[in-house]
């Protein structure tokens, strides 16, 4: 059984979420606003985590940060009543997983935790697939594919599921134009508008990672996709 954290400080709209959740087969444990949620997280092991933005004591963004802090592999979607394009770019930025416009039909929230929870899954079975001794050299960088690591001198970078499985791709993929859809399709496993916002959002982590070693460059080429160059 899936386990979430629901934070939502809207008592009636949580209740109705928690029971729907439940039925469908989710084990729900509830904040009622960010600072408890930040408790029961630091308490307890969860798969997903639904978080509302505007909530008292600790907005959803100040958790999110929190929670990647603590746990940067796990998935989490906002939800709010705000339209605002600033408040999706700002949830896309921590790496939100999918961000929910209230009003909204709990079937489809439902659907989307499932979808987020599988791809997931997926990307963490990369993991598991690979050779045990998996060592690949990057300029003066030392990617442990298996231990999700990136190693340069005595700096050891821990990387989350997704950011190792975009790195092997853009690795196997290298000195060569990428499409965009190639990248999507290989890492994300769809094209979606959503996802293309994501996958930005983790190329700028992987060049903040790499951004030591000018041998290295991950260059976007304007409205085709990119190119992963190493000397």
């Amino acid at each position: 059984m899936n386990r979430i954290l629901l934070a939502e400080d809207d008592h009636d709209f949580g209740t109705m979420l928690k029971q729907y959740l439940e039925l469908n087969g989710f084990n729900v444990t509830w904040g009622k606003n960010g600072e408890e949620a930040h408790t029961l997280f630091s308490e307890g092991d969860f798969d997903i985590c639904v978080l509302d933005i505007m909530m008292p004591v600790m907005d959803g963004f100040t958790l999110a940060k929190k929670i990647i802090e603590a746990r940067p592999d796990i998935p989490f979607l906002f939800l709010t009543a705000r339209k605002t394009k600033e408040d999706r770019i700002k949830g896309l930025k921590l790496g939100a997983d999918d961000y929910v416009i209230k009003p909204f039909e709990a079937e489809e929230l439902i659907f989307r935790i499932k979808n987020i929870i599988k791809r997931t899954q997926q990307q963490n079975t990369f993991q598991e697939n690979l050779p045990e001794d998996e060592q690949i050299e990057l300029a003066s960088y030392s990617f442990d594919v298996k231990n999700l690591e990136l190693k340069r001198k005595d700096d050891i970078q821990k990387l989350t599921g997704r950011e190792a499985k975009l790195l092997y791709f853009l690795y196997q993929n290298r000195n060569r134009l990428i499409r965009r859809e190639e990248i999507l399709s290989g890492v994300w496993g769809k094209t979606d508008f959503f996802s293309g916002r994501s996958m930005d959002v983790f190329l700028s982590r992987i060049r903040k990672y790499l951004k030591n070693d000018d041998r290295i460059s991950l260059e976007s080429v304007r409205g085709v996709g990119l190119e992963f160059t190493i000397q």
